[in-house]
């Protein structure tokens, strides 16, 4: 290190014979300290290129093994050294920049020593230091201060790694230079603070010159870099919106069932849900298993009061685990079991993955509705399960024409059924017992959630139409309603309190209102498949806008039955039309004798395996269960 002052002081001695002006001479020092760095500065340029370049393939890495550190660090390690790519490099010119100071400080001391040498440059002394000076040396500091926000300034937009830096970053960096220079200027010469200065401002000049020189755009894909940002930044803002409010012994909950679920070897089969409300999709299913085999239930939920977590407390072989979407991620990617059963699509489209440590794991995927997948869930939303659980043709129909249409591997369609629906129905049989008749007709009005909707569009239309006409008009809004559109609610129990055909329900507990019904009116809710398919009576479409989540879904050439159905359990009129919805609504309570036999074969068509769907969700689950223990027996 004393060399380097020693060789520092020569050449700042050099120059001031060259100018005979000390000012000058630390100017030229400067410029000549960053002409001699530049092939450092070259390799550092390249470098950074590297590394933004790479950075697409890294966080599309990090999203595939989000949460797993180890593998994440590994598998950036393998990646940096492909690429040649060295990490500690971006410290260089700092470290550089700090011996340097260093250096020019011990320089201009002896400088200062030699008094042949004129310290003076434009009037002002540069031996003099701020703190021990008049007032005015004060614009020293300021003004290595000011150059050190221009440089952060340039470099945060232009350096072809630090522009990629997050804002924490870039003006955390900024503020500690800044602080830094202001507090060195405080107490070093003018001299070093001049020099300072003059390398802020070249080392400005110089970023511009590598740019053009070595322009990152050249190499850099910016949109696949933006793009792959956006999906880690969505990633990693999961769960960040959740209704669960996390509490600490949530959270210690949360790890304790992570921890268990994975000390349990041997797991042959398990179930995720998303929420509580989803375990009614498995229910039939998991009852029969429990019923009629000695398979345990490894079942985890995203929802820390899943009634999972009551059953498993009455039964031994059911073990819940709740796991929040987050650290999902990672359990998914570090599964180990023999099957895997969902209600979720989107298998490996977005943060859920399949297993990377069992490349064998058999994905069922349950539907938990009786629409067209097609039309109603996303282009490719089954396409990474290896098993569909089908509710009738449609379903086995669309998912082998979309194989056909894209070129997909075929997975394995299981003729089911509906297990809900069958429980639906039995609770339906037991509710009608005992019933009354009643002249008084009730009609339902059941709306979706989607965009222009019975109640966006037409509903107190539709009211006035059927109010004071003899029948008990009920609606049921959809929750997101009572919990987004809390004030419309209340404004139309206002407005209706006098009228007593009217009722306006917020109350989601019961299913007696549907199954009470004589009539269903709705838009493109799901609710119209289980009123229909249980009760067997017809149900009234209000033709609003469609919802489509899947634009592709014509191309594969097969009529969703969202479209088909409409005219088959009932009849539909278009929101300019509803004049005529009265006389459709009598129309339809006048031939409801038609239609009960009329829905009945088109449940029998459309849905498989009526009343057994359960059992055999279940016995298909066993036997795929018997042939993969009886190959790892077989050493296949």
């Amino acid at each position: 290190m004393q060399l380097l002052y020693n060789i520092s002081a020569w050449v700042m001695k050099f120059c001031y014979e060259i100018c005979h002006n000390y000012g000058l001479a630390i100017l030229l020092f400067t410029l000549l300290s960053k002409i001699v760095l530049i092939p450092i500065s070259i390799w550092v340029q390249k470098n950074s290129i590297k590394m933004v370049k790479m950075q697409p393939e890294i966080n599309y890495m990090k999203i595939k093994f989000f949460g797993d550190h180890d593998r994440i660090a590994e598998e950036q390690n393998n990646i940096f050294k492909r690429e040649k790519y060295h990490a500690m490099a971006s410290i260089v010119p700092m470290f550089v920049q700090i011996v340097l100071l260093m250096a020019v400080i011990a320089a201009i001391k002896a400088g200062m020593a030699d008094t042949s040498i004129n310290m003076y440059f434009l009037g002002i002394d540069l031996s003099a230091v701020p703190n021990n000076s008049s007032t005015w040396f004060i614009l020293s500091p300021i003004a290595a201060g000011f150059s050190a926000y221009l440089m952060c300034l340039a470099q945060n937009m232009s350096n072809v790694l630090q522009a990629e830096q997050s804002k924490i970053n870039k003006y955390g960096a900024m503020i500690l230079s800044i602080a830094l220079s202001l507090y060195l200027g405080w107490f070093v010469s003018v001299g070093v603070a001049l020099y300072w200065v003059a390398s802020n401002l070249l080392a400005i000049i110089q970023l511009y010159l590598l740019n053009w020189a070595i322009n990152p755009k050249k190499y850099v894909n910016y949109e696949q870099l933006k793009a792959s940002k956006t999906a880690l930044t969505e990633l990693e803002h999961i769960g960040n919106g959740q209704k669960i409010k996390l509490n600490r012994e949530t959270i210690k909950r949360e790890k304790a069932d992570y921890k268990r679920f994975f000390s349990v070897v041997n797991k042959h089969i398990v179930f995720y849900s998303e929420s509580s409300g989803f375990y009614k999709y498995y229910s039939g299913i998991i009852q029969h298993l429990l019923t009629h085999t000695n398979i345990t239930i490894h079942y985890i939920t995203g929802d820390p009061n899943d009634i999972i977590f009551l059953l498993a407390d009455n039964n031994e072989k059911i073990k819940a685990y709740y796991i929040g979407e987050k650290k999902l991620i990672t359990l998914m990617m570090k599964m180990e079991s023999d099957i895997v059963v969902m209600t979720m699509p989107d298998l490996e489209n977005f943060h859920i993955k399949r297993s990377y440590v069992k490349k064998d794991i058999e994905y069922i995927y349950i539907p938990h509705g009786m629409d067209s997948l097609n039309m109603t869930m996303r282009t490719g939303s089954v396409n990474h399960y290896d098993t569909v659980f089908c509710v009738g043709k449609h379903q086995k129909e669309e998912i082998m024409k979309t194989e056909q249409v894209y070129n997909l591997p075929s997975k394995r369609l299981i003729e089911w059924g509906y297990s809900l629906l069958d429980e639906m129905c039995s609770e339906y049989d037991a509710s009608k017992k005992g019933n009354v008749t009643v002249d008084k007709k009730n009609i339902l009005i059941a709306p979706s959630w989607q965009p222009d909707n019975i109640v966006d569009s037409c509903l107190e239309t539709i009211l006035d139409k059927l109010k004071n006409r003899g029948y008990n008009i009920i609606l049921r809004p959809h929750p997101q309603h009572v919990r987004h559109k809390s004030e419309y609610m209340e404004t139309l129990k206002t407005k209706y309190a006098d009228n007593e055909d009217i009722e306006i329900q917020t109350d989601f507990s019961s299913n007696n209102t549907v199954f009470e019904a004589d009539l269903l009116i709705t838009d493109w809710s799901g609710i119209a498949y289980e009123y229909a398919y249980t009760t067997r009576k017809p149900v009234l479409f209000i033709n609003t806008p469609m919802k489509v989540m899947n634009p592709e879904y014509k191309k594969i050439g097969v009529e969703p039955i969202n479209i088909t159905l409409r005219e088959k359990i009932g009849c539909s009129v278009d929101t300019d039309e509803l004049d005529m919805l009265e006389e459709k609504v009598q129309n339809l309570f006048n031939q409801k004798d038609s239609y009960h036999e009329a829905i009945g074969k088109f449940v029998e068509e459309y849905i498989y395996n009526l009343g057994s769907s359960a059992e055999v969700g279940a016995k298909y689950i066993v036997s795929s269960l018997k042939t993969k223990i009886e190959e790892r027996k077989n050493g296949n």
